[in-house]
Order: structure tokens, then sequence, then C-alpha cells
């Protein structure tokens, strides 16, 4: 919906975002995640703590990706959701959003990651088929990709006066450069330089430091399963900008009083907001455009966009606060009482999402939707950074990693509540901001944040003492092959946390368990299976696997009594 949207505004320029992520693709599957598989981790903070050591940067990290995910991803689904909801469905937002939660949360919390991959697969398929069939059919009503060429520079809609208030003309009539990717450095709205190396800082962490898809790539059973996924991706991620950003720009020639609408009365009619209707374009097609039939599938595909975010953004946000934050907690936490607290967080993240459901309908979600595009270019080129330079350079150490990171923050967090407290931008009205602070393009802003977050973490390494290579091995890319030993800088970590859970003199903490499983009710055994432990079955070995542990076994055997029959012969004193 965002992408048609900003398509129907502003035309092509958009879909950079899209073609830019094949490459970036490609690097994480050569160069990232070889590094952090043979790392061992299982989120993106543990790496760093194993290749810096110390606790402060993994805590502040984990923190920083749930803000992210909790004010900035969560909450632009359940905008785009309920302004669905109400233009298509007709229902009341704030109960659809809690059935629709509730089904969710009720299959990501008892089914885990494994769950969340298999759903979001048949997603997946439904999305790309129903976007391709709208595609289809926005083509043939508009009359083909010429039609689109010639109508798109005259739609505009007719309503732009209220009372003795007129709209400006840039506010309704379309851009000329709207069919060119690569726009003015000064006055475009996505000007070139940002779209070649802004979107590639954004793309850095957004698939290669990201744990909502680096978690994906942990999970391949190898690497030739991570790599031919990657591919996958970036393939798929060719499709939008005919599939989705296209069909925008025919939306707003098909129906530009409604998605091109200016005066605030009217938008407030077609979709509940005073600034603007881009954000209905999709939708509108669907609805408009397409028969019954297919119209459910495109329906259903809309539904499975948003159930796949939002549960790939639960599971993660579980896994980060268990794995980097309740373990710092509780070092000494089992099995069982991890996958109890992740499941209890997915319940408390459901409870935060439905709150944000009546902010909504407040003057503020508008400031928070027209602003959260840019958030990410305040808040993650220093982590892009900070990764970058954990693969490749050895010779950043703890504090130069820490500092830059902390520094670059503050720079970010500065600029992005210097935004918000001038309040949002809108065609129709002159912005507070002052100059200093707005006048930069946030695409440019990325790319100075990521330069001065490179050059602090590198500046304040050089006058600190270098990591030992013996704590790199397979952390960073010029010992990516190394066969020597890794002293890790978290072992004392590493070994509270494997230290038996049992009292000093004490066999066996639990002596009596089986016979404990076997007198439980059903209630409990109900209640292990919601939380994800009941016991579960060993794994079973291939017949010819079955076979050489025999042959070994037999070897063995017979060499134990070679050896007692040949301890006799032996004279004394013989080791």
């Amino acid at each position: 919906m965002g992408l048609a949207g900003i398509g129907a505004t502003s035309g092509i320029a958009i879909g950079a975002f899209e073609w830019n992520a094949p490459f970036l693709l490609c690097v994480l599957g050569w160069i990232f995640s070889p590094i952090y598989i043979k790392a061992g981790v299982m989120t993106m903070p543990e790496y760093l703590r194993k290749r810096f050591g110390g606790f402060r940067i993994q805590f502040l990290l984990a923190i920083l990706y749930l803000f992210l995910y909790i004010f900035n991803k969560i909450s632009v689904e359940i905008c785009t959701g309920a302004m669905f909801m109400r233009l298509v469905l007709g229902l009341d937002v704030y109960l659809a959003t809690i059935i629709l939660l509730t089904i969710m949360g009720i299959y990501t919390i008892t089914g885990g990651f494994a769950a969340v991959v298999y759903t979001d697969t048949l997603h997946a398929a439904v999305m790309v088929l129903g976007s391709i069939l709208l595609m289809v059919f926005a083509f043939q009503e508009v009359g083909g990709y010429q039609e689109l060429l010639n109508k798109y520079p005259h739609s505009k809609p007719d309503p732009i006066h209220e009372g003795n208030w007129t709209a400006k003309p840039e506010c309704f009539i379309p851009r000329l450069d709207f069919f060119h990717i690569f726009r003015d450095p000064v006055s475009g709205d996505l000007p070139w330089p940002g779209i070649v190396f802004g979107v590639s800082t954004l793309s850095l962490y957004y698939w290669c430091a990201d744990q909502i898809f680096v978690q994906r790539c942990l999970a391949g059973k190898n690497m030739s399963h991570v790599r031919g996924g990657c591919v996958l991706c970036g393939y798929l991620k060719l499709l939008p900008m005919f599939s989705i950003v296209m069909p925008g720009m025919i939306s707003r020639i098909l129906f530009p009083d409604k998605v091109a609408c200016v005066v605030p009365s009217v938008c407030e009619r077609f979709c509940g907001t005073r600034t603007g209707c881009s954000s209905i374009a999709y939708p509108v097609l669907v609805v408009e455009l397409l028969p019954k039939g297919i119209r459910g599938l495109m329906l259903s595909a809309l539904w499975a966009s948003l159930m796949s975010s939002l549960t790939s953004i639960f599971n993660c946000a579980s896994t980060l606060f268990t794995m980097d934050i309740y373990t710092q907690i509780r070092p000494m936490a089992t099995e069982k009482e991890l996958m109890v607290t992740g499941r209890f967080f997915v319940i408390i993240l459901l409870a935060v999402t439905i709150l944000w459901v009546p902010i909504m309908e407040t003057e503020y979600s508008e400031q928070l939707f027209e602003y959260t595009h840019a958030v990410m270019s305040y808040l993650t080129p220093p982590i892009a950074a900070i990764f970058l330079l954990a693969v490749f350079c050895k010779r950043v150490t703890e504090k130069g990693a820490f500092w830059g990171l902390t520094g670059g923050l503050l720079i970010g967090f500065s600029r992005m509540l210097s935004e918000f407290a001038y309040g949002p931008w809108s065609c129709g009205a002159n912005s507070k901001c002052p100059l200093i602070i707005c006048g930069m393009h946030y695409l440019y802003f990325a790319v100075i944040l990521f330069i001065v977050s490179l050059f602090t973490i590198l500046g304040i390494s050089l006058f600190t003492d270098p990591i030992p290579d013996k704590h790199l091995h397979r952390l960073c890319w010029s010992l990516r092959n190394s066969q020597e030993e890794r002293v890790d800088l978290d072992a004392e970590i590493q070994r509270r946390r494997s230290a038996p859970q049992a009292h000093p003199g004490e066999k066996d903490p639990n002596p009596a368990g089986d016979a404990f499983e076997e007198t439980q009710g059903c209630f409990w055994k109900a209640w292990n299976a919601f939380c994800g432990l009941e016991p579960q079955p060993g794994p079973k070995l291939a017949p010819e696997e079955v076979a050489k542990e025999r042959m070994e076994c037999g070897a063995v055997s017979t060499a134990n009594d070679l050896t007692d029959q040949l301890k006799p012969r032996l004279p004394t004193g013989t080791p």
C-alpha cells in the first residue's frame, strides 16, 4: 500500500528502493550470512557481543531494534491495515484489529518461528499471484503501458477549492519527472545521489543487519539453501515496480478525485485523514476493478501481507528480548523458561499493538504516518556502519564501536525528534521546521550520518588496544576460513549460562522427571503443548546411518574384546 501510494503521487522513482535490494541480498548470502553462521549466533546483537565482547553494545542494539519494531514497523502495519479495513470491509477498526491480532497471535505463540516461516511461504505465493492479477486488470483498464505514460500527467482532481482556499498547483499536478528514477539532486523529491548512496545505506541495514531477515538465513539447512533463498528473494524484488508501483499510478489516472484529493474535507470523507489519500490507491483498485472471485483473492493477499509482516515482527522481537535482554537479567534461565518468556513477550507485543489502534484516530497518527518512511534514515545508518566494520575491519574495538554507535544514534534521534516537534508536513501548509534541521533530504542525511558513524568508530578504535586474532577467528572477513580454535570474548558469559541448575551435592535436579510427566493431568499437558514444552521424539537416523553406527559399535566392541584378551599377556608395568 505504501509503494502504490507513493507511486501515485510521485511516479516510478520509489521502485528504486526495491531494485536496490537484489544487490544487497547477494551481499547477505555470500558475505554476511557465512560470518553469522560460523559465529554460531541466533541474533544480531549476539554477534556483536561475540565480536567485541561486553554487554553494552548487545543491550543497546537490542533495545534499539525493539524500538524500531514497535514504534515504526508495527505502527505502519496497523495504520495501513486499519485504513484497508475501513475502506474495503467497512468494519469497525478496533474490533477487526483485535480479532486479526488474536488469530495471528495464537499461531505465532504456539507454532513459533516454524509456523511463521510456513505461513509466510503461503502468504508470499498468494501475494505474488494476487498482485500480478491486479496488474493485468489495471493495465487492461487504462489501455496499456503507452496510455499510462500519456494519461498520468493529466490525472488531476476536480475539487481544488474550499471556500476562499485554493490548493497550490504543485499539490495536485503530477511531477514532470514522474517516469525518471534518477532525479535532480536539488529539486527532486527523491534525488539521484540519495537513490544511489542513501538507499544503499538503508538497504545494508535492512537486508544484512535486521533481525527479521537475517533470522531466515540463520535457520537455513546449509549455505546452498541460504544463498538460493537470497537469489529467489532478489528476483521477487524486481516485480513490485510493475505489479505495485505502476498500478498505483494507474489508480490515480482512473480515480483522481479519491487518490489525488487535496481538499481536506474531501480527503477525510474518502479515507479518514485530511492530508491526502494516496495510501488507498491500491485498495481502491481492488474494490473498483476486480470481479468478485478475484477480489476475494486480492483481499486475501492484502490480509496475508499484513499478517506476514506482523508475525515476522512479533517473532523476531520475541527472540531479541529473550536472547539479548532476558538472558542478561537471568543468565541461569533454563531453556523452558526462555521459551515461556518468549511466548509471553509476544502477548505483551499484541497488547501494545492493540493500544495503537485508537491512537490512529487522532491527529498524531497523521504525523507518524507522514514521517515513518524517513525514521529508518535517522536511526539505522549507525547500525549499518557498525556491522560493516565488524565484518571487514578487525582493527575495530569495543570502545570505538560503542561510542560510534551511541554518537550516531544521538544525532539521528535529534533530527527525528525535531521533525516530530514541528509537526507533520503537508502540501497545503508551510512547514515550521527550520531550514537548518529539515532542509536536508532524509536520504542525504542518511549518507552523512553513515559516514560520520564510520569515521567515529574507526577514530576511537585507533586510540584503543586492538582485539587479538585469537578472539576473532571466523568472526570477520579476513579470518573467515581460519581453522584455529577461537577463544570467545564472551566465554565467561557462556560458562555462567551453561552451568548446571542443580545445587552443590545434588545428583539429579529432577530424578523422577519421567514419572512426573506420566502423572501430569490434561491441563498441564495442554499448557506444555501451548508453550512448546511437550517432549519431542529424538531425530531418526537414515538406514545407511544406522548401518554405519552398528559397524562402528561392532568395531569398538571387537577392539575392547581384543584388549581384554591381551591384558593378561602384557608384562607388569606396561601401560
